[in-house]
């Protein structure tokens, strides 16, 4: 595997773009991040991707962009969507094609795919722009400047679309669910039989560096996940046990859960703008009915998840008590 000199990573500060950063430092590769918060000790420059302007000119002489910055939420304003999870991909691309960049690997999302489908779904199934789930949209709507400048021969790009993302500093599948159930605000519909499709951070790591590098892997588009598919009522049960509860993660009837959902999404998010993560995406995230395949990830790239889901989980556990961040 051939790690490049010189690596460019937007969302640097991100809990995935983070990740990349210290990998491709500890495989001696120099690294440059942008974020909207700088942190000059990490080389990682303060920027807003979403604007064109001087951060792009950073990605001089790297030989491998990546490009995770994005709205990661489900609640944001459609605008926002478009200027950074959809409009920043073209500027990234200028970055890496003014920079003499021979690779850009883009991170989308499993949540391309939409959320309403009863098969596992592979890179060439479709994928959806009119879910009605703005970041589902927006996921989907992302990869196409990364698929038109390939088709225009102008970079050598992979589109990444990782699981759902867990492990020490996850945001949507480790502190919200915490600071919810915190709140008695956590609930599973369909007595927990929602399908969640977990990749450990450093699994998803592993699968970007190997596509990164993979001369076959340009103008390709990899699902990567832990390879495993459990239970919303599995998952969740141990963040109900790291918050002290015992007994099983409370659970409610699918049109409960839906008629709750869209009356508090209305009054916290529209009418008292708290800017939560409850709306109906979030709850369709839990009524999956199926997951993702790998088969392409592991064939194509030797992809195997070299942390299983009982070693990922304790070592997020470890993370939150380290972090007096659990009661």
């Amino acid at each position: 595997m051939s790690i490049p000199a010189k690596v460019f990573i937007t969302g640097a500060h991100g809990f995935i773009g983070r990740a990349l950063l210290q990998r491709y430092q500890a495989l001696g590769a120099e690294v440059v991040g942008v974020d909207l918060q700088g942190h000059p000790g990490q080389n990682i420059h303060a920027a807003d991707v979403a604007q064109a302007g001087a951060w792009q000119r950073l990605a001089d002489g790297c030989e491998l962009v990546i490009h995770t910055a994005a709205v990661v939420a489900n609640s944001a304003p459609a605008q926002l969507y478009r200027a950074v999870s959809v409009g920043s991909v073209r500027l990234a691309l200028e970055a890496a094609l003014q920079g003499g960049a021979s690779r850009f690997v883009h991170l989308s999302s499993i949540a391309a795919y939409g959320l309403d489908f009863s098969s596992e779904r592979r890179e060439t199934d479709a994928i959806s722009l009119l879910s009605g789930y703005p970041y589902c949209d927006a996921k989907a709507a992302s990869e196409h400047a990364a698929l038109a400048a390939h088709a225009a021969g102008e970079i050598d790009c992979t589109i990444i679309r990782p699981g759902d993302v867990y492990g020490p500093g996850s945001r949507p599948w480790v502190l919200i669910p915490l600071a919810m159930i915190g709140k008695r605000q956590f609930f599973l519909p369909d007595a927990g039989q929602g399908v969640f499709s977990p990749v450990y951070i450093d699994n998803l790591v592993d699968g970007i560096v190997l596509a990164a590098s993979a001369a076959q892997a340009a103008g390709q588009i990899f699902n990567i996940t832990d390879g495993v598919s459990v239970s919303c009522a599995e998952f969740f049960a141990h963040h109900w046990r790291w918050a002290g509860h015992r007994g099983q993660v409370p659970q409610v009837p699918g049109f409960m859960a839906a008629a709750y959902t869209r009356i508090a999404h209305i009054l916290l998010n529209e009418l008292l703008k708290q800017n939560t993560e409850i709306s109906p995406a979030s709850l369709a995230m839990l009524r999956r009915r199926a997951g993702y395949a790998i088969a392409k990830a592991e064939k194509m790239l030797g992809y195997r998840a070299q942390v299983d889901l009982a070693t990922g989980l304790h070592r997020t556990e470890r993370w939150l008590r380290e972090n007096a961040l659990l009661r």
